[in-house]
């Protein structure tokens, strides 16, 4: 629509489902360019892409014409469908129903960016559990535990 300008910025998060460790080293490089290829093909803007073997983060400049829903909804199906068809994994790969969605202003771009590049470093420290409910005592988002990932730890 002309004369409409945002300037949307989202951190989205999602995890493997059972939480295993499935996210191979020898391949998570090319699933990250493809989920940004996901987010781009969306006309969206993938900022980053990173993870660990058990979720992923996703930072996106975001149109508000793009429900977050159903971005995730299709970073999911069609990564899902990505991972299955190069038998990245034994039997069938599936994404956790859920996702946490967090949104930064302009000047903490880089903050986020480097945050999410370097994962390895953060969980080094603490587990994805930690930081996931870090991320929703941060942003006030209220949560039943019961609803949250499934936790094997």
């Amino acid at each position: 629509m002309p004369g409409t300008f945002s300037q949307i910025y989202i951190q989205i998060v999602f995890a493997v489902k059972g939480r295993e460790n499935l996210i191979g080293n020898n391949w998570k490089s090319e699933l990250h360019k493809y989920i940004a290829g996901i987010v781009k093909g969306k006309g969206q803007k993938p900022i980053i892409i990173n993870g660990m073997p058990d979720h992923i983060h996703a930072f996106i400049g975001l149109k508000p014409v793009m429900p977050i829903s159903d971005l995730v909804r299709d970073m999911k199906n069609n990564s899902s469908n990505f991972i299955n068809e190069r038998g990245f994994v034994k039997g069938t790969f599936h994404w956790q129903e859920g996702y946490g969605a967090f949104s930064y202003s302009h000047s903490q771009i880089n903050k986020v960016y480097d945050y999410i590049l370097n994962q390895e470093s953060h969980h080094k420290k603490k587990t994805f559990k930690q930081e996931y409910v870090e991320f929703l005592k941060k942003f006030n988002v209220e949560y039943d535990e019961k609803y949250l990932f499934d936790w094997y730890e």
